[in-house]
């Protein structure tokens, strides 16, 4: 079944609301979990990414995360859940648990040990794949980083990757539109049906346009409305209805992606806050909570990307 599954759409990476003890809060995040569901276009949800602050979940937390998706949505959606590790060993051991919970598909990050030359040895990045296809007939996402990261892919690389029988879908963060372009043509190149997913949330318009497949991104826990209607707005070839659905994401973009980049997520949890989506911003350390100032940039670029009455106040928690 794996083989034969194509990722596309928007497939939001949800936030994951904590209580002000760092505990996950669960009905804010039943409460998120189902507003994503119900969103039009929205084809699957990842969770356990970074948007959901994964670094910072211990294994019985990510899944709790996951069963908690899946009581709530699993029954609409497919649910892709982060296999996030350093280690090859523990990377098939968590493919195992989140297959036996009920995970659709794996979304598999890069072993951050790979920025230290990994690239040039890129039997590492095959050999890690290999063995989690080999221990679960999950659909696997690749994901790549940009490539001044160090742990990005190499268009050949990715190539390779794609070759592998259950991969079915590559999330491009690359961040550069060269560099997504090398990619797509590195992926439509192998003759596979391997979706090109764009995480290049500052220029969804833009690799819409080269071909992507559809997005994942932690800022569709936000917006999902919005980039569900800018992608079907380009594949109905509307690129004036595009371009206008473009610029309601603009402002959004700017204040969740400004210095430090670090805060995004922060910045994504005050905005849910102000929408009346959950409760309360809490982020876990070393993160940290945003100031009063920048809570009303973002509750100005809400009300300019239409997603906010002017006169709607911050809910106090």
């Amino acid at each position: 079944m794996a083989n034969q599954l194509r990722f596309s759409g928007t497939m939001p990476a949800n936030l994951l609301p904590f209580l002000p003890d760092y505990s996950i809060d669960e009905p804010n995040y039943r409460r998120h979990l189902a507003w994503l569901a119900a969103v039009p276009g929205v084809t699957g949800i990842v969770c356990n990414g970074h948007a959901a602050e994964v670094s910072s979940l211990d294994r019985a937390e990510r899944c709790r995360a996951l069963e908690i998706a899946l009581d709530e949505v699993g029954d609409r959606l497919p649910l892709i859940t982060g296999i996030y590790t350093d280690n090859t060993l523990e990377a098939v051991a968590l493919a195992r648990e989140a297959k036996s919970i009920g995970a659709a598909g794996l979304l598999v990050f890069p072993p951050t040990l790979f920025m230290w030359g990994a690239q040039l040895r890129p039997e590492m990045a095959l050999s890690h794949f290999r063995a989690i296809a080999k221990a679960v007939d999950l659909p696997l996402v690749v994901f790549e980083y940009p490539p001044a990261s160090g742990i990005g892919y190499s268009p050949d690389t990715l190539a390779e990757l794609a070759r592998i029988e259950t991969v079915v879908a590559v999330k491009d963060w690359s961040n550069d539109m060269v560099a997504l372009e090398r990619n797509l043509r590195a992926l439509r190149g192998t003759g596979r049906p391997v979706a090109l997913l764009s995480s290049y949330t500052m220029s969804l318009l833009g690799s819409f346009l080269l071909g992507a497949d559809g997005s994942i991104s932690g800022m569709g826990s936000v917006a999902a409305d919005l980039q569900a209607e800018l992608f079907a707005a380009v594949q109905a070839q509307d690129l004036e209805r595009a371009r206008t659905l473009n610029d309601r994401l603009e402002p959004l973009v700017r204040v969740f992606y400004a210095p430090p980049f670090v805060d995004m997520h922060n910045r994504m949890k005050e905005a849910l806050v102000l929408l009346g989506r959950i409760e309360r911003a809490v982020v876990r350390p070393p993160l940290q909570p945003i100031g009063a100032a920048e809570r009303e940039t973002i509750r100005h670029a809400l009300v300019e990307a239409g997603l906010l009455s002017p006169q709607r106040t911050r809910k106090v928690s």
